[in-house]
């Protein structure tokens, strides 16, 4: 009877240790993750945000005009909640696509963000790190696509 138990506990960790090892960082949940990424944005979620941005988080924009961290982020959460501004209408993802490697997450892919009189396009590349079984978005850079002098 001994024997099998120990078979028994030998194939539960061994289980436990292959969950534990998939973590968060996988294509389905960064493209989620991303998705809800978008969303917050859209809606001022500053709870959602907060927690899915890491400490030493940054994001650089437009050639580096503007360059936040965490707290200013957050803080124009805060702004935009205080001024109930709602000028954004949609953010719309497409082309989204994921590079892992180890426990960090390459997404990059196309934001249309409308917030009149016509949408905006921009590239955006985020980087996700998985710390302690938790993903959290680590960097992004955007920048504006510029239209085509046709359209």
């Amino acid at each position: 009877m001994k024997p099998t138990k120990y078979i028994i506990l030998i194939l539960l960790l061994s289980l436990l240790s292959a969950c534990k090892q998939q973590g968060c960082i996988t294509q389905e949940n960064i493209k989620k993750l991303d998705a809800s990424w978008e969303k917050a944005q859209l809606e001022l979620d500053y709870d959602f945000i907060e927690s899915l941005l890491a400490e030493d988080y940054i994001w650089v924009h437009n050639h580096a005009n503007t360059i936040d961290d965490k707290a200013a982020v957050l803080e124009r959460i805060k702004r935009y909640t205080a001024n109930n501004n709602t000028e954004t209408k949609s953010r719309t993802s497409k082309d989204v696509k994921v590079i892992i490697t180890n426990k960090t997450a390459i997404v990059s892919g196309y934001t249309i963000i409308d917030r009149g009189p016509s949408p905006v396009t921009y590239h955006f590349m985020r980087t996700y790190v998985e710390v302690d079984g938790n993903c959290y978005l680590i960097a992004n850079h955007t920048m504006a696509v510029p239209k085509k002098e046709n359209e």
